[in-house]
């Protein structure tokens, strides 16, 4: 779970506001785009998420962890939970693919035997398993991409971030890479995408919150959860307009009542006569 209450975050060379009193909440397993204009605040709301930057009011809290009141030290823990994509792959040039997926694993100190069988599994799943001996420069982009996310996997991470993940892909490898993201988020794993590309976007049914100005002015569920949400009740009446309006039909009856009887009485006088 991801929840900002009432976040407020200056930038420090100069004091502008990045985020101004940003209120969300981003449940375990869902998938959230984050959408904007250049500028709009985006970056910072990752950059809090990762603990690269400290906020000036208000609390975030990522899982188990509250950012706000986080030591230094304790941030390896909160990156173990998070796994990112950059839109610049930042992959080592000078290791295999196999070998940019196990360094993270490596970091950590995770038993080969272990590392290989989680590189191997994550490679399947980006459909890189041919590529592991191959290096980065003997890929394409998009192979490249599939790269930086199998290594955000392979640690089992409970969120994934992406940040501006197609920017540098055409839109055939842009749907293949947010497709790929669709079926990591079906495996259980919080997606969280960061883009500026609404037409991609809107080709999947998944929740979209916007920044503009550091403000999150909308926050739209999925399609599927609107058409199915339940027809809203009816509005209850009052039980005193219901009495109300049972004794003005009672009053308005005995008028008319009343009215027939005159008629009728009349009616015999007039023969009697």
């Amino acid at each position: 779970m991801i929840e900002f209450k009432n976040v407020t975050m200056k930038y420090k060379t100069n004091g502008a506001v990045a985020l101004d009193n940003v209120n969300v909440r981003i449940d375990d397993g869902e998938f959230v785009f984050v959408v904007g204009a250049s500028g709009a605040g985006k970056s910072s709301f990752l950059s809090v998420i990762m603990g690269q930057e400290k906020v000036d009011t208000g609390v975030v809290t990522v899982g188990p962890y509250n950012l706000t009141e986080m030591k230094r030290r304790e941030l390896p823990y909160l990156r173990r939970m998070l796994g990112i994509v950059f839109q610049d792959f930042r992959l080592i040039p000078k290791m295999t693919v196999y070998d940019n997926v196990a360094f993270a694993l490596r970091v950590i100190g995770m038993g080969e035997r272990k590392i290989t069988k989680r590189v191997r599994y994550v490679l399947k799943l980006v459909d890189l398993s041919g590529k592991a001996r191959n290096f980065p420069n003997q890929l394409s982009t998009g192979e490249r991409q599939r790269v930086a996310i199998a290594r955000a996997l392979v640690n089992n991470p409970a969120v994934i971030i992406a940040d501006e993940p197609t920017g540098n892909l055409d839109p055939v490898l842009s749907g293949d890479i947010m497709t790929l993201f669709d079926k990591i988020n079906a495996l259980g794993a919080t997606v969280v995408v960061v883009t500026h590309d609404l037409e991609l976007v809107h080709q999947f049914d998944h929740r979209i919150v916007t920044i503009e100005n550091g403000k999150i002015v909308s926050d739209v569920p999925p399609r599927s959860k609107l058409k199915s949400a339940p027809a809203q009740p009816a509005k209850p009446v009052a039980v005193s307009s219901v009495e109300s309006a049972a004794a003005n039909a009672g009053a308005e009856i005995a008028a008319a009542h009343a009215q027939v009887q005159a008629q009728l009485k009349k009616e015999g006088e007039n023969d009697g006569e």
